[in-house]
């Protein structure tokens, strides 16, 4: 039945939002609480966690996204984004471009959440796609396939420390086998995927963010290399932050700690561009208001539809549906390295969030894996299989999928076609790797 309602929940989502045209704000908020009810949860509990899902999310993504936003807005208005996207392309060109953004999904997706590197990044791509004529998912794929399979399958991300604290899993061995994995699962995923799909289509039908192709008039012409300083300085911040959090206690550690939060990041890198083009290039403050207002207008419209999205996600968790199904195959004879890779999948699927589906199969898997005796690569590659479950088939209960498809600007249908298909492949290729791995060793 916990099935049955979930399928049948996820369904009723993507037939409102492509069938029925509702805004997928109002399809998700109502799914939510259909879902909630049909349960059997109290009216009051199943509000509760629509608040607590709506809340959690908009905690950090509306923070993130609205300075995120800003920040873009305001490189892109110094003509920053061009510079880099005409030396990426004149050094690349449309055709290589793809390789160059796999080698920095995956660069920055190791030490970067998911969400945080696709909003300091989305304007490097809008800026590729308006100086080509590919389609934007040509150039994000890579991108996306790089900083999701490095979110699910390595440390410092959540969902890898929580499925190796409980599998007593050595972080050499994760490191190894993730990177082993993970790299093959990096190009089917992106490049190749976005060479087999969309090599012979152009612009048409792709509509670029509100944000990005709004008819704002350029207000400086910003060198390449100033243009990347500003754009690597807050990845940089986070990066040194993440490193820090293992440093000894004492000031200096929670100074770097601070600077490399991604609130006050974001928050130095617009102070500085803005700081930039005003005293520099003499752009008035009127203008530069204007820049960041109209930025800031289809960032609200982003964080409500995320929300909405943790909503569901957060009914789905409470109402106990994945330790349901999971319970199913609990008695299932096989490997705990599949065994794993089920529990994480399926968890994955109903409820939408990774972390929660890591964490759930490495819980489920820590007893079989115990009692196997298994050695510590053997371990490292449950996880890794754990991680390849939870990158499959993100779709419309899934944050991730619905910042992809807001910040991106592509339609729902897009979305499922260039994302959900992008990440299944991910999974597959990850679970593929680690079996291979799993028999040779």
């Amino acid at each position: 039945m916990s099935l049955l309602i979930v399928v049948a929940s996820v369904a009723t989502a993507v037939l409102l939002v492509l069938k029925a045209r509702f805004p997928a704000f109002l399809a998700l908020l109502i799914v939510a609480l259909g879902a909630g009810l049909a349960f059997g949860g109290n009216p009051d509990d199943v509000i509760d966690s629509v608040r607590k899902g709506l809340g959690d999310a908009l905690g950090f993504v509306a923070v993130v996204v609205g300075l995120g936003a800003m920040f873009g807005a305001l490189l892109e208005a110094g003509g920053g984004v061009e510079a880099i996207a005409n030396k990426l392309l004149a050094r690349f060109g449309e055709k290589r471009a793809p390789w160059a953004l796999t080698v920095i999904g995956v660069v920055v997706g190791v030490p970067l959440f998911f969400d945080v590197a696709l909003i300091i990044l989305a304007p490097l791509l809008c800026a590729l796609t308006l100086r080509s004529k590919r389609p934007i998912v040509w150039f994000a794929l890579p991108t996306l396939a790089g900083l999701a399979v490095m979110h699910a399958l390595l440390p410092p991300h959540p969902g890898p420390v929580a499925a190796a604290e409980l599998l007593k899993a050595d972080y050499g061995q994760i490191a190894l086998w993730g990177f082993v994995c993970g790299l093959p699962a990096v190009l089917v995923a992106g490049p190749f995927y976005a060479w087999i799909a969309y090599r012979k289509q152009g612009q048409e039908g792709y509509v670029l963010p509100a944000s990005m192709d709004a008819d704002m008039p350029r207000q400086a012409s910003i060198g390449f290399g100033v243009a990347l300083t500003a754009m690597l300085a807050p990845l940089a911040l986070i990066m040194v932050g993440a490193l820090a959090r293992g440093w000894p206690e004492g000031r200096l550690r929670d100074l770097v700690v601070f600077f490399g939060h991604p609130f006050t990041a974001l928050i130095l890198a617009c102070v500085g561009v803005w700081l930039l083009l005003g005293l520099r290039y003499k752009t008035p403050r009127a203008t530069l208001l204007k820049i960041t207002g109209r930025a800031l207008e289809p960032a609200g419209a982003i964080s409500l539809v995320v929300g909405a999205g943790a909503a569901f996600k957060q009914v789905l968790i409470d109402s106990g549906a994945g330790a349901h199904i999971t319970a199913v195959i609990t008695a299932a004879q096989v490997t705990p390295l599949i065994f794993a890779f089920l529990v994480a999948a399926i968890v994955r699927i109903a409820q939408g969030s990774a972390t929660v589906a890591m964490v759930t199969a490495a819980g489920l898997a820590a007893p079989m894996v115990a009692a196997a005796g298994l050695p510590p690569a053997q371990v490292a590659l449950v996880l890794v299989g754990i991680g390849a479950g939870a990158t499959i088939v993100s779709h419309v209960n899934d944050t991730g999928f619905w910042l992809v498809s807001q910040y991106l600007g592509l339609t729902e249908s897009q979305t499922f076609k260039a994302w959900t298909i992008g990440s299944t492949l991910a999974g597959l290729t990850t679970l593929v790797m680690a079996v291979i791995a799993s028999t040779l060793l």
